[in-house]
């Protein structure tokens, strides 16, 4: 491109100069003509008065030495006879005797070509009564005088005309080409896996259109993949739900190899699933901690969900000799959640419960609706979260060692997607308390944790 718009600048300019070069090269060249045509015809006219006055020889060439083109010798003088006197020839004429009677004759100035350049034969009347013809001599040189130097001016100008429209044409090329360039190569690193590639916009408002487009399209590539990766975790932490199950199954089959066998194959299934949780985690990097989206447009009720899960983990509680309690599911709780997003959220927090506290600890789940959100506890009588604001930060887990942190990350975005929030701290049973608080309007502000508590207390205990 940048070439092409030099080419076409030299072709353009090129022909510019050439169009008003050449005539005015020629208008130069005709007026070094007129005037040294028009200067011979002032040095004829000083012939004139001396003419008028005297037919005398001396006193005619004392007339002519006193001009310029006298003193050179390029003034002839012809005076034609008559009765009275003879003809009287001053210099050496340059025009041919023709040409000389012609002008005598008709008495009128003319200019011919001689050798060496032209004759300016000027016909002037004198007092003998016959026409005298004053000739005068201009050489090339003097027709020719300063036009060289005039062509030359000109072709410079033109060609500073032409070096100037090729830099300019440079500039602007590089100007469109730089930005054109770099969008090319960020295009390639795009290509290449360089998620973070941008495109500064500048450069002419068609590039700037385009590095807009590129870089709106490398956010929307980035977002996609990291919903991608997103949704591989999030299914892959699912699995947990039913590898919880098993490994509490396991535990129960007694000793032998069949049993030892079985144990080591849900341990093995649950480091395969960690290890995916993890790695889709890694790729995603510093954009894990962005929320799930806008919110679902669809809805469910929360107690009715509630209720479900918690008669699936019941039956694991009883089998570990955990106390269950709920209070609230018993009433409708309409939210603006998807029924398996928040079927999700249940059992990655009932999951902790599981993981996180030895057998025999009690749990409780509470529900508490207002007229503006939808508030969801999970508290356990275990030993609790040694760093409550880590344990909500994706990665360090709710549990620590053996923990992928996926769960808490998984209810947040849950909240989140209803413009509510997550909150961990300490129960009144003891241990961990979750609060998922699931907002009905997006201009609600959550609650207190501590006031949420008492309220949950006194359900418990009244």
């Amino acid at each position: 491109m940048r070439w092409a718009l030099i080419k076409v600048s030299l072709a353009v300019t090129a022909m510019v100069v050439i169009a008003f070069a050449v005539p005015l090269g020629l208008v130069v060249k005709e007026l070094a003509r007129d005037r040294a045509l028009t200067n011979a015809e002032r040095q004829a006219a000083a012939i004139g008065p001396a003419l008028a006055i005297t037919t005398d020889r001396a006193e005619l060439q004392r007339a002519i030495a006193s001009t310029q083109a006298g003193a050179e010798s390029r003034i002839a003088l012809r005076i034609p006879a008559t009765t009275q006197s003879p003809a009287v020839g001053i210099g050496t004429p340059h025009a041919t005797e023709t040409a000389l009677h012609t002008a005598s004759a008709y008495g009128e100035a003319a200019t011919v070509r001689v050798p060496g350049g032209y004759a300016l034969l000027q016909p002037t009347a004198v007092s003998s009564g016959t026409v005298a013809v004053v000739e005068v001599f201009v050489p090339y040189g003097d027709i020719n005088r300063g036009v060289t130097t005039a062509w030359l001016v000109l072709a410079g100008v033109g060609l500073g005309l032409i070096v100037g429209s090729v830099a300019i044409a440079d500039r602007l090329g590089t100007r469109m080409v730089r930005p054109a360039a770099r969008l090319a190569g960020a295009a390639e690193q795009l290509g290449e896996g360089d998620l973070a590639v941008r495109v500064p916009e500048a450069g002419p408002s068609e590039l700037r259109s385009a590095a807009a487009a590129f870089n709106s399209m490398a956010d929307r590539v980035v977002e996609l993949l990291a919903n991608e990766r997103e949704l591989a975790a999030d299914l892959s932490h699912r699995l947990r739900t039913p590898l919880t199950v098993l490994r509490l199954n396991t535990a129960s089959l007694g000793e032998g190899p069949a049993a030892d066998q079985t144990r080591a194959a849900v341990a093995q299934l649950e480091r395969e699933v960690d290890q995916i949780i993890r790695a889709a985690r890694a790729q995603r990097g510093d954009r894990a901690g962005t929320g799930a989206g806008g919110g679902s447009a669809a809805g469910c009720d929360a107690a009715e969900v509630i209720r479900e899960r918690m008669a699936f983990w019941s039956a694991l509680a009883e089998d570990e000799g955990r106390e269950v309690r709920s209070a609230g599911a018993d009433r409708p709780a309409l939210v603006p959640v998807a029924r398996a997003d928040l079927a999700a959220a249940l059992d990655a927090m009932l999951g902790n419960v599981f993981r996180h506290t030895p057998e025999g600890t009690a749990f409780a789940v509470d529900v508490h609706r207002g007229d503006d959100a939808v508030i969801v506890l999970v508290s356990d009588a275990g030993p609790g979260l040694a760093d409550p604001d880590a344990a909500l930060r994706r990665g360090h887990g709710a549990g620590g060692q053996g923990s992928t942190g996926l769960g808490l990350d998984i209810v947040r975005r849950v909240a989140e997607s209803t413009g509510g929030d997550l909150a961990v701290g300490r129960s009144v049973l003891g241990g961990a308390e979750i609060r998922l608080w699931l907002a009905l309007s997006r201009d609600t502000p959550p609650p207190s944790s501590s006031g949420h508590r008492r309220a949950a207390l006194k359900r418990r205990t009244g």
